[in-house]
């Protein structure tokens, strides 16, 4: 039996079917070349707010540094681990279409696919993010899945292509990932948990706060499941200031909070996360 073709991309101009394996083409003739990275770019010039949108190059080594440093590994196993679980092809002999909105430099991708080839299961995993720096590092480090720069919330994805979605601490575009997840397709959506890295907002904050552990009800999506996994992690100083980039407090810090962190020899903080799991409706 011959592989069904990998291809989850449309036009991000008129809707239409992407065919191709290196030049993308629609049938209305609008065409992407894929950069020598293996990506492409699907986000129209004039969705593009900025020159340069999302991280910037720095931001994404440092963040691929921190990562690769091994410091998140019980949060890559258990998304390996949640996504054989939860992945369910539309065939037996099918591969899963797994689609990460928002894959930032494809850390997370590179531990599913690693799960799923230890599992000897197939997978086809697409993945897209609007920071370019990001999605040439995840397209050089993962060549079998495709990968492209676009935003959430004009997803350059065919209707219903994927049986999984992974957004992990990304926008929630809640119509759009309805829209790409076929009927009865599986979402994993992940945020932080309370104590998430809570000691490093006590050298940040002077009055540091827990994450609120919210249940929040999604339209068109049923929750089938939920998982916290904890730690704690030793962070030297040379890592702090990518762990610091990472989070969403890098924009919101007064000055002097940042500078006590950037002082600090090392940091051991709590690391918690919440694995939310929903069925589309």
């Amino acid at each position: 039996m011959k592989p069904e073709p990998f291809a989850p991309w449309q036009c991000p101009l008129c809707g239409e079917p992407l065919t191709g394996d290196t030049a993308l083409k629609c049938g209305r003739n609008h065409s992407f070349d894929r950069a020598k990275e293996g990506y492409w770019h699907l986000l129209p010039v004039q969705s593009m707010r900025t020159k340069a949108p999302g991280d910037s190059k720095e931001m994404v080594a440092a963040r691929r540094a921190f990562l690769n440093a091994g410091y998140y590994g019980i949060f890559g196993r258990a998304l390996g681990e949640l996504c054989l679980a939860y992945g369910v092809p539309t065939g037996a002999d099918a591969p899963l279409h797994l689609l990460d909105a928002g894959c930032g430099e494809g850390w997370y991708d590179r531990c599913i696919a690693q799960a799923f080839a230890q599992a000897g299961r197939s997978v086809q995993l697409a993945g897209f993010d609007i920071a370019k720096p990001a999605v040439r590092l995840a397209a050089k480090a993962l060549p079998a899945a495709k990968y492209a720069v676009a935003s959430s919330f004009a997803q350059p994805v065919r209707t219903g292509w994927a049986d999984l979605l992974l957004n992990c601490f990304s926008p929630f575009a809640q119509e759009e990932f309805r829209r790409v997840l076929r009927p009865g397709g599986r979402m994993i959506y992940v945020v932080p948990g309370a104590e998430h890295l809570y000691q490093m907002k006590a050298v940040l904050y002077d009055t540091p706060y827990k994450n609120p552990v919210q249940e929040v009800a999604y339209e068109g999506f049923r929750p089938i499941g939920e998982r916290e996994v904890s730690g704690s992690i030793t962070v030297p100083a040379g890592q702090l200031e990518a762990l610091f980039a990472m989070t969403p407090y890098y924009w919101k810090t007064p000055r002097d909070g940042a500078a006590r962190l950037a002082a600090l020899p090392e940091l051991t903080t709590d690391i918690a996360f919440r694995f939310l799991v929903f069925e589309k409706e």
